[in-house]
């Protein structure tokens, strides 16, 4: 047989098994972002219920039309110093075959594309929590489009780009706990510190104003994440994705356990906000390390994640930080925890043959997991705090003190969350008074004595 025929048979062929899994983790990715919308714009007053939802859905509009105008080429062209890529047939997407295949894989280019491209949506999105009641949307949206374009593309490309130094050196982050949690978690502790707090932090009650509406969002999310994880090993065919599928199930559950049980021992009640954070916790702290371990590694990952980050939301109290629905607590440090268990728990037989401490790798891994979050974690909060600052002394980062007394939703949208104006007409007939609890007890009625009331 001629050797030409023998190579063409045996390079990579187009799997329409791979490329349909991939679109609908694709999809499955998409579907987080509104999650997210959901899940913050429960957690927060109603008076800002509808920016909430809306700095999540703006990303899914800026950030999806630089991607195709030049993210991509940042994020996964031709390497350039290890810091950042560029490849002119990725610019607009317009210089790919349309079956052309991403290299050493069974998917188009398009498709690597356009899953890569729901990474680069939900990061930023993630950083919009911290920022609640307080931040113009005009000045939001356009530090997202700067934070892609100076922050994320270029650390996508650290981490998971040919010739990116992270990827180089061998950091593993299976699907995005330096790139997406701790680049988000960053950012936001960055940016907050530019912006300051809320009027009445730590003073007035702000509690979240809808429970069920949490628990849907971190259900889509949850439910989306699958996705998110078992789709980042690009196909399906060696047994990979279907572990991290397992282990992203496995992590969650104790994370959301672990969650509960320091709950109910720190603050006396098992709570449903406690649950979703919780079990997002799992999900973020699973999401690096989830192609390396074990079940029973995932369980202890997950386990620890929970608990670490149920007693790092209260850190913004003692330090003074408004991060305003828990990004750092949650995002920054799972995605740290996440990270660093890579050097401990990897067992050398999944992903790849790289061990941990805990099956007899040394300290190896861990000092490069080390690097790829002390790197991303400095660089993201500095750029984020530096952009933060060009947009608040250009167009403005914040509202007035008055709007954000009144409500971002009506002074930003001209629009509120709930319209009770036809319900109810008349007059209501007066009844007797019945007695109820003294406010103060009702707010700790109302908060299961949990002191994470800021939302």
């Amino acid at each position: 047989m001629p050797p030409g025929i023998t190579i063409a048979a045996d390079a990579p062929q187009l799997s329409a098994a791979n490329t349909g899994f991939m679109l609908i983790c694709s999809a499955l990715v998409m579907l987080m972002t509104p999650g997210l919308a959901f899940f913050y714009g429960g957690m927060v007053r109603v008076k800002s219920t509808l920016n909430m939802l809306m700095m999540s859905f703006i990303s899914l509009g800026i950030v999806t039309i630089l991607w195709v105008l030049y993210g991509f080429s940042i994020a996964f062209g031709t390497d350039h110093g290890s810091l950042f890529g560029w490849s002119s047939d990725y610019v607009g997407l317009s210089g790919i075959g349309l079956t052309e295949l991403w290299d050493g894989y069974t998917i188009p280019v398009y498709v690597f594309a356009v899953f890569q491209l729901m990474f680069a949506i939900i990061t930023p999105a993630l950083i919009s929590g911290a920022l609640a009641d307080r931040v113009k949307f005009t000045g939001w949206a356009l530090f997202v489009a700067l934070w892609a374009t100076v922050v994320y593309f270029p650390v996508a490309h650290w981490v998971w780009g040919t010739g990116g130094w992270a990827f180089e050196l061998g950091v593993i982050d299976f699907a995005g706990g330096t790139a997406v949690h701790i680049n988000a978690g960053a950012a936001a502790l960055g940016v907050i510190l530019v912006i300051g707090k809320r009027v009445g932090f730590k003073k007035d009650p702000m509690r979240p104003h809808s429970l069920p509406l949490v628990m849907l969002g971190a259900a889509l999310l949850w439910f989306g994440w699958f996705g998110f994880n078992a789709g980042s090993w690009l196909g399906n065919d060696d047994g990979v994705g279907a572990m991290m599928f397992l282990n992203t199930q496995v992590a969650t559950a104790a994370a959301m356990l672990a969650w509960l049980a320091y709950e109910k021992i720190r603050h006396g009640a098992f709570t449903t906000l406690g649950a979703a954070s919780g079990a997002v916790a799992g999900l973020v702290a699973i999401t690096p390390s989830g192609g390396s371990c074990s079940p029973l590694g995932a369980i202890a990952i997950g386990a620890i994640a929970g608990l670490l980050c149920a007693m790092a939301v209260g850190l913004k109290f003692k330090f003074g930080y408004d991060d305003s629905l828990d990004v750092v607590g949650v995002h920054l440090v799972g995605g740290v925890v996440g990270s660093l268990l890579v050097g401990f728990f990897a067992t050398g037989g999944v992903q790849s043959d790289a061990k941990g401490l805990f099956y007899g790798g040394g300290l190896d891994q861990l000092g490069k997991q080390a690097a790829g979050v002390g790197a991303v974690l400095a660089y993201s909060m500095i750029a984020s705090a530096i952009l933060a600052f060009l947009v608040d002394k250009t167009i403005g980062m914040r509202v007035s003190e008055d709007e954000e007394v009144a409500g971002i939703d009506q002074v930003q949208h001209a629009e509120t969350a709930y319209d009770f104006s036809g319900a109810g007409g008349g007059t209501a007939p007066r009844t007797a008074a019945v007695p109820g609890p003294p406010a103060q007890d009702a707010g700790k009625a109302a908060t299961g004595k949990n002191k994470r009331v800021d939302a």
